[in-house]
Order: structure tokens, then C-alpha cells, then sequence
């Protein structure tokens, strides 16, 4: 009954870690994928807000475009940055317990954002309020990545717990 009972456990935890493993992947290659249409979707977002801000960077964005398209290389590997994030997870997919260190380096990201859109945007010419919208990105990144790292310490927990239950049944049976 015990053993039934923690591999319900044990699965319901992995089928949990999935899911939010899925949600983090699902947003972090959306995020990365919008970074080689960019100047396609200043052209959207233009159309449908009047907003002087966005305008001023769909027309840098058109004009580097027609002038300077190597520096949208740059948004290229941006793009290409998220992807190769994501593959990494691929791990955490396949061994949570032992890649748990990939979730927690992803939360260390997350946190970076911060600093970087506070320091980095004044220099740009960046206005404030776009700062936060940047800063989002790492507050709403780092909850799935906080869900899933307490999900995989429970995992842990309960993957020591049955080992130590194992090794104390075995340990009558040696010589």
C-alpha cells in the first residue's frame, strides 16, 4: 500500500512538473519567436494603439530595416538566445531531480532582468514605464520557474524517502 502510495505520488508530482515545465517552454519560445518579426509587429501593434513611444521605435525599427538591417541581426540572436534556453530544459524534462540546477539558473535570469531593464534603459533613452513592462517579463518568468523547482525538491524528498525505506527493508537481508 505504502509503495502504491508514493508511486501515485511520485507521478502526480511528474505529471505537475510537466505541466509547468510546458507552460515555462510554451512562453519562453513564444517570447524568442516574436523577436525576428519585429519590425511586422511595430507595423500590428502601431495600427492598433496610438502611442507616441511605440511609434518612435516602429520608425527606428523601419529605418534600420531600410538602412541598417544588420543591426536587427542583433533581435535575430535574441531570438535565437530563447531557443537554445529552452533546448536546456530538455533536461529538466528528463531527470528533473538531477537538472534541477537548469531551473534555478533560469531563476537567476529571471532576477537579472531587473537590474539590467533599471540600468540599461536610462542609457538607451528607454521611458520608465516601458522598464516595467520589460521587468514583467522576469517577474512572470521566475512563477512557473518557482512552481516547478518546489515540485522537483518534492520529487527529491520523495525519491530519498523511498531509497532510505528501501535500504532499511534490504539491510536485514545481508550478511
Amino acid at each position: 500500500m505504502c509503495r502504491l502510495l508514493s508511486m501515485s505520488e511520485r507521478s502526480a508530482l511528474q505529471r505537475r512538473i510537466r505541466a509547468w515545465l510546458v507552460l515555462f517552454l510554451v512562453c519562453l519560445v513564444l517570447s524568442g519567436l516574436t523577436a525576428f518579426p519585429l519590425v511586422t509587429e511595430l507595423h500590428w501593434a502601431n495600427e492598433l494603439v496610438s502611442n507616441d513611444w511605440l511609434h518612435r521605435v516602429g520608425d527606428g525599427l523601419d529605418r534600420a530595416d531600410s538602412e541598417y538591417p544588420f543591426l536587427l541581426y542583433g533581435t535575430d540572436w535574441l531570438a535565437f538566445a530563447h531557443l537554445v534556453i529552452a533546448v536546456f530544459f530538455y533536461g529538466v524534462h528528463r531527470d528533473p531531480v538531477r537538472n534541477v540546477w537548469i531551473v534555478e539558473a533560469g531563476m537567476v535570469a529571471c532576477v537579472g532582468v531587473v537590474p539590467l531593464a533599471l540600468l540599461s534603459a536610462p542609457v538607451r533613452g528607454i521611458p520608465g514605464w516601458w522598464s516595467l513592462i520589460d521587468i514583467s517579463f522576469g517577474v512572470f518568468g521566475i512563477l512557473p520557474l518557482i512552481a516547478l523547482r518546489r515540485l522537483i525538491k518534492r520529487l527529491e524528498a520523495l525519491e530519498a524517502a523511498e531509497g532510505a525505506g528501501y535500504l532499511a527493508k534490504a539491510a536485514p537481508m545481508m550478511p
